[in-house]
């Protein structure tokens, strides 16, 4: 039986693996690279190049590709094979470091938002030396940014870096008045992913999740998740031996897969990794969300990574947990024994208190999609109000010092189970909140919003850049105190008072809470529609350029991609169900209609006076029902002709949003509302609890 410990990054040219296969002055030159940004001459890439190529082709490798992240939301490869040709017919395998360092892809099919017209096509990969190189399907895969030919970014990975670069400069300028030695900081990503497996031969027999990673159709399944059965429950064999697949490509390829559980709802599941620094944790989140997809195939399963795939049942999420670190090993959210008096600690709080609150919108906007309209505020993710659960203890904390007040503290009780032979521990000075968007869990924060299929790269940047601008405001405060200790007492104090509003510990799901929101002035962007344009205010503009995070037409090309993004894929959903409607639910009415029918006749004409008052009761409701789904769908399909009239992303985005999403709904209510009295053998494709209870 393999061991953890040998496998695990077999596949990963890491920092192990360089070290015992480049020369010594190469390894350094290259951690000087990584570490301290300084450039990689030609030289020094041709021998790491060689030294890639021969650890690659020992693994199996016969191709590699610049592996990157375009704005798409997934990853993109191209694969060259090593094999060049020498005269007499055979061949040498050769990697360069040219190849390395920089690639080119065609550009012109990748979302661009505008930045450039469609035919400039030219568009280069180069290589991010922070990520370590793997293989994957037999190719050696090189993480790398992707830009177009004037320099703009088309990418996620690159506004990530940038954004990290700018935490790193203003958290050190705080660090420093602080009598640090800290040379790097770092911020620390961990990402909890959750997803539903369904049996592949009885969910291919569905276009809805075949196309669009979701049912568009579907009555409620008589179970569903109503007993909290399926919660931590035993894991099913056939589900267990999927997760010990993933677990173990997730191992070779260097991902530190740590936690899996049953989720909520029937067939959902969560994997949660280690933390890691950013860059390397979203490079390893879009891993995991490609193997979670292979592996299941290898199972004969199907995993959805959609945020909603199932009415009636908790929908999917990735909670974005969050911190920062520093190189001397010291976690700057990490409260300490006495956090009233660890005012490094209060400081970095304030500034992410301050940060959340001045930039709700944005933190609101960069986890806007379709499928994530869905699930946020449906009573089992958090609302589209953004707000901070930071637990009684630093409640109380920042209370006192808003209030000039003595904290007298409040000292662990150990926690009575109630059972003599059970251990006694220590219990924790503050519950948790699954209901807050935005919660400190000890010594992180945890950001509920994020949905299950995005990246994590877009809430990331986010976070790091409106965290660096507070601690950029806080600097250029301290550095000019005459009186430090007073100047950041004086801070923390203001700062807690003005922003004060965007802390809850309540129930963020209660009606109550909207209501109270909008009391406080807090944002609530109910739709991606309304959220998204918060990318391009003044405001953040203003933020994005003054810490190089993006232009100001990398903004806007950026808006208008997750813009384009919203109304298409509703498009494809609607075209979806146009498809299932007309020529699946439609027709199989007709001919349970034609069974009714035929029997009412038939029992007419056998027995004189015999009652057909069921039959006849059925066929009535279903008829009616049928008429007005037809109805419904020629609506639809007459709407989705607005398309083509060309307007702007953002109107056309608004009457998706407004007129075809209304339109869906009332197509489906009236399929769903058919679903229950229609025979089984004459529905046509799976129901819920066909598909929910799957996987045996």
């Amino acid at each position: 039986m393999e061991r953890i410990d040998e496998i695990f990054g077999s596949l990963v040219f890491n920092d192990k693996v360089m070290k015992e296969r480049l020369p010594k002055d190469v390894y350094l030159a290259l951690q000087k690279t990584v570490h301290q940004n300084t450039e990689l001459d030609a030289k020094t890439a041709t021998v790491i190049a060689d030294a890639m190529k021969d650890w690659a082709i020992e693994n199996g490798a016969t191709h590699f590709t610049h592996w990157f992240q375009p704005m798409t939301g997934i990853t993109a490869e191209k694969h060259d094979s090593f094999v060049e040709p020498v005269s007499g017919g055979g061949c040498i395998l050769r990697f360069s470091g040219k190849s390395l360092i920089r690639g080119e892809a065609d550009a012109s099919s990748f979302p661009s938002g505008g930045l450039r017209a469609t035919f400039e096509a030219r568009g280069y990969t180069a290589w991010d030396p922070t990520s370590y190189a793997f293989i994957k399907d037999g190719s050696l895969c090189i993480p790398t940014v992707f830009c177009s030919y004037d320099g703009s970014t088309l990418d996620k990975k690159t506004p990530l870096l940038r954004s990290n670069q700018a935490i790193n400069r203003e958290a050190l300028r705080i660090l420093k008045l602080f009598g640090s030695d800290a040379k790097k900081v770092d911020v620390s990503v961990g990402a909890e992913q959750e997803y539903f497996l369904l049996d592949r031969k009885t969910a291919e027999k569905r276009l809805d999740i075949m196309i669009c990673g979701r049912t568009l159709f579907g009555a409620r399944a008589p179970k569903g998740q109503e007993l909290d059965d399926h919660y931590y429950g035993s894991i099913k064999h056939r589900v267990s031996e999927y997760m010990k697949d993933l677990d173990h490509e997730l191992w070779i390829h260097g991902v530190p897969s740590k936690t899996k559980h049953n989720e909520v709802a029937p067939a959902q599941h969560e994997l949660a990794p280690t933390y890691g620094e950013a860059n390397l944790a979203t490079d390893h989140n879009q891993l995991t969300m490609d193997f979670m997809k292979s592996v299941a195939r290898r199972h004969d399963m199907i995993c959805l990574l959609h945020e909603k795939p199932f009415n009636s049942v908790n929908g999917s999420g990735k909670h974005n947990n969050w911190s920062l670190t520093t190189d001397t090993g010291v976690n700057l959210l990490e409260p300490g024994k006495t956090p009233y008096e660890n005012a490094q600690f209060l400081l970095f709080l304030t500034a992410v208190i301050s940060a959340v609150d001045e930039y709700q919108d944005l933190l609101r906007a960069c986890v806007a999609s379709a499928g994530n309209d869905h699930r946020l505020g449906a009573n089992e993710a958090p609302p589209a109000i953004v707000s901070i659960f930071l637990g009684d203890e630093l409640t109380d904390i920042l209370h006192a010092i808003e209030e000039d007040e003595s904290y007298l503290g409040n000292k662990k009780q150990v926690l009575e189970i109630g059972v003599d032979y059970l251990p006694k521990f220590k219990k924790d000075t503050t519950d948790r909140n699954r209901t807050s968007p935005f919660a400190f869990t000890g010594n992180k924060f945890e950001f509920r919003m994020v949905g299950s299929s995005s990246s994590i790269a877009e809430p990331n940047i986010v976070l790091n850049t409106i965290v660096a601008e507070k601690l950029s405001q806080f600097s250029d405060i301290l550095e000019k105190a005459t009186d430090f200790k007073s100047s950041l007492n004086e801070l923390i104090k203001t700062n807690i008072k003005k922003h004060k509003r965007i802390l809850y510990s309540g129930n963020n799901y209660a009606e109550d809470w909207v209501k109270e929101a909008t009391s406080r002035g807090l944002s609530n962007h109910k739709t991606a529609v309304d959220a998204i344009p918060s990318f391009i205010t003044d405001k953040s503009v203003e933020l994005f350029t003054k810490h190089g995070v993006f232009s100001k037409q990398e903004l806007f090309s950026r808006c208008d991609i997750m813009l384009e993004a919203y109304y298409k894929t509703i498009a494809i959903e609607a075209y979806t169900m146009l498809d299932m409607a007309s020529k699946n639910v439609i027709p199989a009415c007709f001919k349970y209609e034609k069974t009714l029918a035929e029997l009412i006749s038939m029992k007419e004409n056998s027995v004189s006076g015999i009652s057909c008052k069921a039959e006849e009761k059925r066929l009535k409701v279903i008829s009616m029902l049928t008429d007005k789904l037809y109805d419904a769908t020629e609506k639809l399909s007459k709407d989705l002709t607005y398309q083509d009239k060309h307007y702007g992303v953002y109107e056309t985005a608004k009457f998706f949003r407004d007129t075809i999403l209304a339109d869906m709904e009332t197509v489906r209510s009236f399929a769903d509302a058919l679903e229950p009295i229609v025979a089984k053998e004459y529905w046509p494709f799976p129901t819920y609890s066909d598909l929910l209870y799957s996987v045996k």
